[in-house]
């Protein structure tokens, strides 16, 4: 993600749509285009393409007919982001997926913590899309999915020392960045 992604760029691009700001609205639109499509493909992993994009449009739609429902004084992802987990939950409804559907729905979407979860997975997010896509994944699978080591060394094909030592160069990266570095 970059900075026309965060919390702060997508609020700023909502509001001056909501004020008639149509070149506002496309960024936005784009923007958040971006974002659908890595939360849907880590999230249907087995969805064909087709599928993916079907979803994408149909939140890009609901955003669209529902943006004048957003409150200015909320912050603008934990929103969109609601949208988009019920358009995923319909997905998987439609498809037979009741208990996946279910337990999502069980979830608390209001909540404070939930909106300060999604912004600092985006922050995560930002951060891991500066580094190596290899080292990215493995960063990923283990430190945030909790994959253990050996699944992820043998679901990539790399020994569990390169699975180790990868994760360790990508988080020493993202250190130094942190520190204001590189």
């Amino acid at each position: 993600m970059t900075s026309a992604h965060s919390e702060e760029a997508l609020k700023a691009m909502m509001l001056l749509s909501l004020d008639g700001d149509e070149v506002a609205y496309r960024r936005l639109l784009n923007a958040v285009r971006v974002l659908l499509v890595g939360y849907y493909s880590r999230r249907m992993a087995a969805a064909t393409k087709a599928d993916m994009e079907d979803l994408v449009q149909e939140t890009l739609l609901a955003l669209h007919s529902r943006r004048e429902t957003y409150d200015r004084e909320r912050p603008f992802t934990a929103w969109f982001f609601s949208i988009a987990r019920y358009k995923l939950i319909d997905h998987h409804r439609g498809r037979g997926g009741r208990m996946m559907a279910e337990t999502e729905l069980g979830e608390d979407f209001e909540s404070d913590d939930h909106e300060e979860a999604i912004s600092a997975r985006m922050d995560v997010e930002r951060l891991l899309e500066s580094l190596p896509a290899k080292q990215r994944e493995l960063i990923r699978q283990v430190k945030l999915e909790g994959q253990s080591v050996a699944d992820t060394a043998s679901r990539t094909g790399q020994s569990e020392s390169a699975v180790k030592v990868g994760i360790h160069r990508g988080l020493k990266a993202l250190a130094e960045k942190l520190r204001g570095g590189k």
